[in-house]
């Protein structure tokens, strides 16, 4: 690798809250947050939104959506279909 252009591959905490879990990796990552890991060590997290822990594929359970929400919401903007 041309030394000076990479940015630097260190330790890495990705934390799911909605699934209350985390783990450590190597990454390229930046985040002003930190947090002390199992270890006794501080390293820089990142919250994500979905991880192997809240998918729905890897967890086997779905997730409820608005879709009554979605549906009115397209009603309003676009108009009832009606009778034709």
């Amino acid at each position: 690798m041309k030394p000076g252009i990479h940015p630097p591959y260190r330790p890495v905490v990705f934390r799911d809250r909605a699934a209350d879990f985390a783990f450590l990796t190597r990454s390229t990552m930046t985040s002003d947050q930190t947090i002390v890991w199992e270890d006794g060590n501080t390293y820089p997290v990142v919250d994500v939104e979905i991880s192997s822990a809240s998918h729905p594929f890897y967890t086997g359970k779905t997730r409820v959506l608005d879709t009554a929400g979605r549906v009115e919401r397209f009603e309003r903007r676009y108009g009832s279909r009606g009778a034709r």
